[in-house]
């Protein structure tokens, strides 16, 4: 069965709660979240390790790589400190206050005015323990007319609480991608903001195929009108695993455009996807464009999709803002018509499957990560065929 929702909103409507905000660098300003809060309804508490509540950010279980094009400016620790908050950026809740505060070190990427970077600058970042849980902060600063793209990799054991600024300075054109690929005991509470200048614009891709619970909440806000911002996401989660991705995107200038789609493929039991996506288009946004969809691909019995989007309108005078939210298992009929072709079952769901992300890392637009993501999906499966092969 496939659940569709898709509407658009006119002038002067609103759907949904109040998108404003608290924010404070401030811990003890912020409460303990419970799991009774909106914001946390869906996240399993249990399994934080109490990194919500008083847990030590101290850990230093992980290293960190760069490999950066040579015009780009990489400047680690004390002496890049200053470049936190660049994003203008304040901690909306206890988890990511904890993680500002503990955080030690800061890695800065600064790409210069009017570079074009011939290849993507990684970082790739290891852990070796989840015992120690660690906080970290990475800012990204795109100057004015520059060109780049960012590949930020995660892989291995680890409790990681983490920031990402990104700045993305009048005319600049960013990509950043951030790729989590845990160990099955990793947890990661991370925090993505991002900051787009005058006509400027902003890919910003989240990719999460391993760890026990990753949570990724991505804020989004403009400098100057005629920016553009395009979010997207791709996930597939395994039983057990839960996955949550919560997106805030304030238009907060005038002629702007957002666009979000994110996708996902959950199969095994208790194998959970959570997507929220938030937009709020304030009083001055006027003329922006902004749409957003979640499609969700339900592999086996046992998994869930929770998809909530959410639009706050404060203005009629705009372009047009809408949503969608599909959650459903395979196609019959596209299973139907590659087996009658003499194609295997399994060989026809791994095409289906397959045929549900290329769009989506077509859109990605990174040549060398492509073969990577296809390949992550068809491992994943792999999976799923081995564990029905053994209960036959």
């Amino acid at each position: 069965m496939t659940i569709i929702t898709e509407h658009s909103h006119g002038p002067g409507a609103s759907h949904g709660s109040s998108l404003h905000r608290f924010a404070s660098f401030d811990v003890d300003a912020h409460d303990i979240p419970r799991g009774r809060e909106e914001a946390w309804r869906f996240t399993p508490m249990v399994r934080l390790r109490n990194l919500h509540v008083d847990a030590p950010l101290d850990g230093h279980d992980y290293e960190i790589t760069v490999d950066a094009d040579p015009p780009v400016q990489v400047r680690n620790g004390e002496a890049s400190d200053a470049l936190r908050g660049a994003s203008g950026y304040v901690p909306v809740d206890r988890v990511s206050a904890r993680a500002w505060a503990a955080a030690d070190k800061v890695l800065a990427l600064t790409f210069p005015a009017e570079a074009v970077s011939e290849r993507p600058t990684v970082v790739r970042m290891r852990g070796l323990s989840a015992e120690k849980p660690a906080a970290g902060h990475l800012v990204v600063a795109a100057q004015p007319y520059s060109r780049a793209v960012l590949v930020v990799e995660h892989e291995g054991s680890a409790a990681f609480v983490d920031h990402v600024e990104i700045v993305v300075e009048d005319g600049a054109q960013l990509t950043v991608v951030t790729l989590q690929d845990w160990a099955d005991d990793a947890v990661q509470l991370s925090y993505h903001h991002a900051r787009v200048g005058r006509e400027a614009s902003v890919k910003h891709v989240v990719v999460t195929f391993g760890g026990d619970l990753v949570r990724t909440s991505t804020s989004l806000d403009y400098a100057g009108p005629g920016g553009e911002a395009e979010l997207l996401g791709m996930y597939f989660v395994d039983a057990g695993q839960h996955v949550e991705n919560r997106l805030f995107v304030d238009h907060n200038t005038p002629h702007a455009r957002s666009n979000v789609e994110y996708k996902g493929a959950l199969q095994g039991d208790g194998a959970h996807a959570v997507w929220v996506g938030d937009v709020l288009i304030r009083p001055e946004a006027l003329g922006i464009k902004t749409f957003e969809l979640n499609r969700n691909l339900v592999l086996t019995d046992g998994a869930r999709a929770d998809s909530v989007p959410n639009l706050e309108i404060e203005t009629g005078e705009i372009e047009g803002a809408g949503h969608a939210s599909a959650t459903g298992r395979f196609d019959d009929e596209q299973l139907f018509y590659l087996q009658a072709r003499g194609i295997s079952p399994e060989q026809a769901r791994r095409l289906v499957v397959r045929g549900f992300f290329t769009s989506l890392i077509n859109r990605i637009g990174v040549p060398q990560l492509a073969e990577r993501l296809s390949g992550a999906v068809d491992r994943e499966l792999a999976i799923s065929e081995a564990t029905e092969a053994r209960h036959r």
